[in-house]
């Protein structure tokens, strides 16, 4: 049977990548890169961390027409790749090049957004940098890495980030946003209909840190990030 995120995927796959107007190096790994859409705009700017579970499978590319679509709406846009799990990449070397990434960028961003797993390694950043951004949009977040792990998420996704199932009590601490105190501003959005990340991990990080949580009624995993819906107009909309 086939879910709303089911369709959502098969839309956003669909559009066409967008090529960025620059790219710079944060680091000698082919994934240490970054996409630059908007440059010199005079409006809000935009770092976004993608989602994918973390996995070498899923990079930025998916989300290009999402970076295109908010510099068209006068946004300066960072997009951000990192090594992931099956490209040298994983837990702690994932967030490590978030780290880098927005070191290299230099003054903080109006905002930092990330997407699924993305998410999470904003949350993360949220928390251990103290000036990461102005604020932090997450959405569908794996935001409760010990939960996710508990219901197995995506065949065993956060395992195999936090280095194995022998490596995931040690790690979470560190890892997980439930265990992180933000030291900015949170808003998180989250589809009722998304069955790639359940909503309870929304829920949970807004009731436990005080996020402020805005729910998309019958939104799944994609739509927010897929220009020319209704959900990326919120998004946009809480950008701005």
């Amino acid at each position: 049977m086939t879910t709303t995120s089911d369709a959502e995927c098969t839309a956003l796959l669909a559009l066409d990548p967008m090529p960025p107007e620059s790219q710079e190096r944060y680091g000698p790994h082919p994934s240490q890169v970054i996409d630059l859409y908007g440059v010199g705009g005079a409006g809000k700017r935009i770092v976004v961390l993608h989602g994918g579970f973390w996995r070498e499978s899923w990079d930025r590319t998916h989300l290009s027409p999402f970076a295109a679509a908010l510099a068209e709406r006068g946004m300066s846009v960072a997009l951000v790749e990192y090594r992931r799990v099956g490209g040298g990449g994983g837990w702690p070397t994932t967030a490590e090049d978030v780290d880098a990434a927005l070191e290299h960028l230099g003054a903080p961003p109006s905002v930092l957004v990330g997407h699924s797993s993305g998410g999470q390694l904003a949350l993360w950043a949220a928390s251990k940098r103290a000036r990461a951004a102005g604020r932090a949009v997450v959405v569908a977040p794996l935001a409760d890495l010990e939960r996710a792990h508990d219901l197995w998420l995506s065949e065993g996704a956060v395992a195999e980030f936090l280095g194995g199932e022998d490596k995931v009590a040690e790690a979470m601490p560190d890892a997980d946003p439930m265990r992180l105190l933000p030291r900015v501003p949170v808003e998180v959005l989250h589809g009722t209909a998304d069955r790639d990340v359940p909503i309870e991990q929304s829920r949970r990080y807004a009731n436990n840190w005080g996020g402020r949580l805005h729910l998309l009624p019958g939104v799944g995993h994609y739509a927010p990030m897929t220009p020319r819906t209704p959900a990326f107009d919120v998004l946009a909309s809480s950008l701005r």
